[in-house]
């Protein structure tokens, strides 16, 4: 019999790794800048380059984008019209001993906030990652992991906690692993998408589908699925049953982010082993199962 849990667990200590990252980690140490000449010449490893995209995050910089060029092996980081001079100089102190590794364009115009399947979601001490956005009616949640729903009850858009999304209507873990929040901020677009791709129905995949994944620390990896109905213990009595399984990797922070396939939702980032280096395994929640929990859609 599966018993859904309806309080709080304290503690959130695990042995089998869940994809929810502590925003206390996010600040690392600080390291020297280089000068430019040092860096012009400079080879950056996929770990470099990796630990630079991740601090350009820590910046909490509005009206920046980036990303990690495979042909330049630099990070490129886009910053809009609002963007000072002031902080382009955080985001590089931020990247540390390996800020040669950046390249900074101009574009015109701002960016527009918008959040979609996969983006960061910042709520106590954590960073999570939206899944799908949903409604009942014309009333808008995101579903999230439940696992982050344990830890915080009200979401921000930046880790600065100055952009709210909403709060939480409820969650459950363990057994399951998904939690709704109901958006409360009415200047926040929250349409059904994943990234740039359109979400238009939910279903459970097959064994042997290519599914996709999108997250805050990561982005978008594929993968195929090879088990359904499947059993995590993450240790400490937290055990969640009917897991999709997968060859998708992820990491800190994934957590709750979106599994799909095309315009199909499939599933919540719930946890797993490995990273996207070496790749792992990971497992996700069918959101098809958190939908008719809570009486939501998709769409």
């Amino acid at each position: 019999m599966r018993i859904k849990r309806t309080t709080p667990r304290s503690g959130i200590t695990r042995r089998t790794r869940l994809i929810a990252v502590g925003t206390g980690f996010l600040a690392a140490a600080a390291f020297a800048v280089p000068t430019a000449s040092a860096s012009d010449a400079q080879t950056f490893s996929t770990t470099q380059l990796k630990a630079v995209n991740s601090s350009v995050l820590k910046a909490d910089v509005p009206g920046t984008a980036w990303s990690v060029d495979s042909k330049t092996h630099r990070v490129v980081v886009t910053v809009d019209a609002t963007v000072s001079k002031a902080e382009i100089a955080k985001i590089k102190r931020q990247a540390g001993a390996d800020a040669g590794a950046l390249t900074i364009k101009h574009t015109n115009g701002t960016f527009k906030k918008l959040i979609t399947g996969g983006d960061a979601i910042y709520g106590g001490a954590y960073r999570c990652s939206l899944g799908f956005n949903v409604h009942s009616g014309s009333t808008y949640y995101f579903l999230t992991a439940g696992h982050c729903g344990e830890v915080a009850s009200t979401w921000y858009s930046n880790s600065g906690h100055t952009t709210v999304l909403g709060t939480n209507v409820g969650y459950s873990f363990p057994t399951n692993d998904f939690a709704l929040v109901k958006y409360t901020n009415t200047s926040i677009a929250h349409p059904s998408a994943v990234g740039s791709q359109t979400i238009s129905s939910a279903a459970t995949p097959s064994v042997g589908t290519t599914v996709y994944r999108r997250g805050s620390t990561t982005g978008t990896h594929s993968g195929r699925v090879t088990a359904l109905n499947a059993t995590v213990n993450y240790g400490s009595g937290d055990i969640v049953y009917g897991m999709i399984q997968t060859t998708v990797c992820a990491e800190g922070g994934d957590s709750g982010g979106p599994l799909y396939g095309g315009s199909v939702a499939y599933g919540l980032t719930s946890g797993g082993s490995g990273d996207c280096t070496s790749g792992g395994t990971t497992f996700f929640q069918p959101v098809t199962e958190a939908l008719s929990y809570y009486g939501v859609s998709v769409g």
